[in-house]
């Protein structure tokens, strides 16, 4: 038995089965009496704070128990956050959680095979991690006919601006390409 639920039924059946004193089946339970004689005093002040709580909560979806509580306090209840936080999951509320926007892209085009050199390059950013816990990133540009590796840059960090400084040096080697395909979709005319 570990539940003082449990517990008390045991002690309750002690008494009425064998007749002993209530001291004698709580000790025989390993319940203390005054444990045993405890009853919950349910009042009408924790009815009204549980529809204060509610009523909170259906006006500020987005607040969770503790600025609630802070709420509670302020109007004059004396209660604990942990009491707060006990009728709060009993009435099964919760912070919603935000839906993710999604950001219209437009409309979707194929993509198109590259016939020629310069026609479209791809670029891409990859991470990974050292044996020694840091992370780098790399910024990789490659030409989607040849399929050579036009650009490769590594660091712990690449800035927008480090970026347009690669794509201004092979503008200025190579030419600008047609088309230039991101993760987000093809970019036409990148000049």
């Amino acid at each position: 038995m570990v539940k003082l639920a449990a517990r008390r039924e045991a002690v309750t059946f002690f008494r009425e089965e064998f007749g002993v004193s209530q001291q004698r089946a709580c000790a025989m339970a390993t319940l203390h009496r005054s444990t045993y004689a405890y009853r919950c005093q349910v009042t009408g002040r924790t009815e009204a704070l549980r529809q204060r709580l509610r009523e909170l909560a259906a006006e500020r979806p987005r607040y969770g128990y503790r600025r609630l509580h802070v709420l509670l306090v302020r109007e004059g209840h004396l209660v604990n956050h942990r009491r707060i936080h006990r009728l709060y999951r009993e009435e099964g509320l919760a912070v919603r959680r935000r839906l993710r926007k999604r950001v219209c892209r437009g409309q979707r085009q194929p993509l198109l095979r590259a016939d020629r050199l310069n026609q479209a390059w791809s670029m891409d950013f990859m991470g990974d991690t050292l044996s020694s816990g840091r992370t780098f990133r790399t910024l990789n540009i490659v030409d989607q006919y040849s399929r050579e590796c036009l650009a490769l840059e590594v660091d712990s960090s690449l800035p927008g601006q480090r970026v347009v400084r690669v794509l201004d040096r092979l503008a200025t080697d190579r030419g600008l390409p047609e088309v230039l395909v991101i993760d987000n979709g093809p970019v036409s005319n990148p000049a």
